[in-house]
This record gives structure tokens, sequence and C-alpha cells, in this order.
């Protein structure tokens, strides 16, 4: 069993360019692009790119994510809380239990890890 694993090359990967599953669109026409490049063993874990263009999105989360945000800017906003700005360099988590607006100021590519168990 292989402890290590080389994440494969974005080049190497489907795009996907659906919608995430919780994510609806209340502003703009923003396109979203997600490529995975790496799925754990036990498949509990997956890591990869996301991007989008301007627009807003309604998020509904059910898994936790670790976010370094590589390029743009994006304004978070949880359900009945304040706002967050986020932006290239940035790095950051989104609980489970998160919902609420992202609001794509730039363009935005991220890399992210996501428990899906």
């Amino acid at each position: 069993m292989s402890t290590i694993s080389k994440l494969k090359n974005i080049k190497d990967v489907d795009l996907i360019t659906d919608n995430l599953e919780g994510w609806t669109v209340t502003e703009g026409s923003p396109v979203m692009k997600t490529w995975i490049l790496h799925t754990n063993n036990d498949e509990t874990m997956i890591s990869g790119y996301w991007e989008s263009t301007p627009g807003s999105y309604h998020a509904t989360y059910k898994e936790y994510e670790f976010v370094h945000l590589l390029e743009g800017r994006i304004i978070i906003t949880p359900d009945g809380g304040d706002p967050v700005e986020v932006k290239s360099g940035d790095t950051f988590v989104v609980e489970n239990d998160f919902s609420g607006t992202w609001q794509i100021i730039e363009t935005v590519r991220k890399y992210f890890d996501v428990k899906l168990k």
C-alpha cells in the first residue's frame, strides 16, 4: 500500500462543467469548472482545482472543505452572518454546515481538499 500519492496533472483529468450540488446561481451568469486530481483509497477525500467566473451562488455545504485561493477575489456571506472577503493567496476552511452566498468578484481559481464522509 502506497502512503504517498502524486496528484494527477490537470491536463490528464476530466473537466467537470456542471454546477456543484447545492450551488444555485443567484446573480449573473457565472461559469464554474472543476478538476478532481485525486481521490484517496477509501474515497473519503478528494483534491483538485475549481474555477468560477464572476457572479453569485447560494451554496449549501454537506462536507468540510479546505481552500487555498490561487487567483481572484470572493465575498462569502453565511446566511444571517457577516461577509468575509478572501483574495488570491488566502487560505480558509468551510465547515460542513455552511449555507450562504459566494459572490465571485474576480474570476477565481482555488485548490481544494474536501472530506466526503
